[in-house]
């Protein structure tokens, strides 16, 4: 009776140590995960784009190579939107707000950017279309999306895009009686785009520091 009760003991001292090996264990999991989730996520980020662009999906256009050739008689309104991020100077917007063309209808439009700062600065546009049922019948035949562009001071830039909605939005259940369609681009800064200015003071502190 007293072994027994003495190996009881001992096994209930023995369960904290246990615990503490789980819980070191878990953390460290814990930590591997998360760093595995961030490093996967930089790395789907192009994959994920080129997905959203060829599927539609989240409102992503898609980019074709050819015009339509089927143009139905009836229009739908495309509308046009613009946004800058925080971190870049520019003045974004559409030289036209809205248009109505007929659906199958090849059409182009303009944006314009100008650069604000007294520095040269360098942004990179996303866009999206909603409502996200329509992304995929929204065709892009040329646009200044997910490509660099870099503005002097002061310097403005008309940057045009030549799209058709696909007459096939019409057979869709979920799309045929769509009416109205907006195209939103939003300017980010370029990962890794400096000012000039920021290079030469970088490069006279080295020379300080020599």
């Amino acid at each position: 009776m007293a072994n027994q009760q003495q190996d009881t003991a001992n096994g209930a001292a023995k369960v904290p140590a246990k615990g503490k090996v789980s819980n070191g264990v878990i953390l460290a999991s814990c930590v591997v995960f998360v760093c595995g989730m961030v490093g996967a996520a930089f790395a789907s980020v192009p994959l994920y784009r080129l997905f959203c662009q060829v599927t539609g999906y989240n409102g992503t256009t898609q980019r074709v190579e050819q015009y339509s050739e089927t143009v139905l008689d009836r229009t739908i309104r495309v509308s046009f939107d613009a946004n800058t991020s925080s971190g870049l100077n520019w003045d974004f917007k559409p030289v036209d707000r809205m248009v109505e063309p007929k659906i199958g209808e090849t059409i182009q439009i303009s944006y314009k950017a100008t650069n604000r700062s007294a520095t040269p600065t360098t942004g990179t546009a996303v866009f999206n279309v909603t409502p996200m049922e329509a992304a995929v019948y929204f065709n892009k035949v040329q646009c200044f999306c997910f490509t660099e562009t870099t503005l002097q001071p002061g310097q403005t830039l008309d940057m045009p895009v030549v799209f058709f909605v696909d007459p096939e939005i019409v057979k869709s259940e979920e799309t045929r009686n769509i009416k109205n369609i907006t195209l939103s681009y939003t300017f980010y800064p370029s990962q890794g785009a400096k000012p000039v200015a920021g290079l030469k003071g970088e490069k006279a502190d080295s020379a300080k520091k020599l």
